[in-house]
């Protein structure tokens, strides 16, 4: 019986260490940095976009070998924002994320290289699962070194590695092509005035 007891602590550090760690307390954005005109605002314990574009990213620490876990809602079909990974410095502006990262969209209506779950302009959406306005959608993007998962309500909508092919660059807006890194800070886009997204949970898993 001793044995087991002896091992009760290690099991115990290890049921927590898969749990998901949460990056936003439901109160306000600690730990938090806005950059970029527009703003986040705390709504009945939700994170909601206002205003022009801009980023909120997580300054305390780069993330890599994780998943990064997002509970999202749309407010209209045009809602429009994105989850950005793999940046190599705490962006000064709202375009570096867009250069030196990768979005993973989230919009309802773009075409498959552009909607919720795609790897924005680089790899196209492999499915549609989003759940209609005002429901709520949980995404999982799995960082595994250089390869890039996400699933989309359970449903996996991308796989992405940075030595596929990718289409060529088609507007001045859509990213630089080029490598990322295996670790990087994390963002959440500010799209649009017009474009109001919540953000109920944002939390994170180390492999």
């Amino acid at each position: 019986m001793r044995w087991w007891i002896a091992l009760l602590p290690a099991l115990a550090f290890s049921l927590w260490a898969q749990q998901f760690r949460p990056l936003f307390n439901g109160k306000d954005l600690t730990g938090w940095r806005m950059v970029g005109p527009g703003r986040f605002v705390i709504e009945d314990g939700m994170m909601k976009t206002e205003g022009g574009m801009g980023l909120l990213y997580y300054e305390r620490e780069k993330f890599g070998n994780a998943t990064l876990r997002v509970v999202f809602k749309t407010v209209s079909e045009r809602g429009n924002s994105g989850v950005f990974i793999r940046l190599p410095e705490p962006p000064p502006d709202p375009w570096y994320a867009v250069h030196n990262g990768y979005e993973v969209q989230i919009e309802s209506g773009g075409d498959e290289w552009h909607c919720t779950g795609s790897i924005y302009s680089l790899s196209k959406a492999l499915a549609r699962p989003q759940k209609p306005v005002g429901q709520w959608n949980t995404m999982d993007i799995v960082l595994d070194g250089l390869k890039t998962l996400v699933y989309l309500n359970g449903v996996k909508v991308n796989e992405f590695s940075p030595d596929q092919p990718v289409p060529p660059r088609k507007r001045w807006y859509e990213p630089a092509r080029g490598p990322r890194p295996e670790y990087g800070y994390i963002g959440l886009q500010n799209h649009d005035p017009r474009s109001v997204v919540y953000f109920r949970e944002v939390s994170v898993k180390k492999h």
